[in-house]
């Protein structure tokens, strides 16, 4: 890998996309078979906006070598951000098919699925990179998500209070905690302190807030 290419990398982190861009193309210049080369480029057309440009460059990554995980996993996130989901699936599919075993591939993958509306296909994947990268947070989250949504509560409850114990703000992990213990443990005391705690991080939250509503109205029920 020309050191040409590691310095338009680390151009690219900093923001200095002109300085990268040079970098690039002189390292394409000098090794146009390298298909790597192109994905580095088309991340950088990526990150400026670029996205038609950024294709052009994955496509050829692709014709050089057609097994370049990484060109399926970029042209996948360009899909998905576009909204165009079975695309972005077929490219996060390749991409797996082509060796990309790491939690992000599994994580996009899983998140394409939610957005066609197949949370139990969803599933394994987040599952997968919760296995993977036991410390992403949001991956534990879809998990207990998708879970949830399959009736399978102790299990989703499971994955919400990793969350927390991952993110102590995220309150969307609390919400969703709250419900579990209302609806399904009917335990209301434990279910208003998780609403509560929701509300304490993001006080807009009108979920969590309707939820803490029906919650205390039943635990006043109770007591009259």
């Amino acid at each position: 890998m020309s050191d040409k290419n590691q310095q338009g990398i680390q151009y690219m982190q900093e923001g200095k996309y002109e300085e990268a861009a040079k970098c690039f193309s002189e390292a394409i210049e000098e090794n146009p078979s390298d298909a790597l080369l192109y994905v580095n480029f088309g991340n950088l057309l990526s990150v400026v906006g670029e996205h038609d440009k950024a294709l052009r460059f994955y496509d050829r990554a692709i014709e050089i070598d057609n097994g370049m995980a990484a060109a399926y996993y970029s042209k996948g996130n360009l899909y998905f951000n576009a909204e165009k989901y079975i695309e972005a699936k077929d490219m996060f599919e390749k991409a797996m098919r082509s060796g990309l075993d790491n939690s992000d591939t599994y994580f996009m993958l899983g998140m394409t699925l939610l957005q066609l509306d197949q949370p139990r296909l969803a599933m394994p994947y987040f599952q997968r990179a919760v296995e993977l990268n036991p410390n992403d947070s949001e991956a534990a989250f879809q998990f207990g998500l998708c879970l949830a949504s399959q009736s399978l509560v102790d299990e989703a409850i499971e994955q919400f209070l990793k969350v927390i114990s991952l993110d102590s703000n995220h309150a969307d992990a609390f919400y969703n905690l709250g419900v579990a213990y209302a609806g399904y443990k009917e335990d209301g005391k434990k279910a208003l302190e998780m609403f509560e705690k929701a509300l304490q991080i993001q006080p807009d939250h009108i979920l969590a807030s309707h939820g803490k509503k029906v919650v205390t109205d039943a635990l006043e029920g109770d007591k009259a």
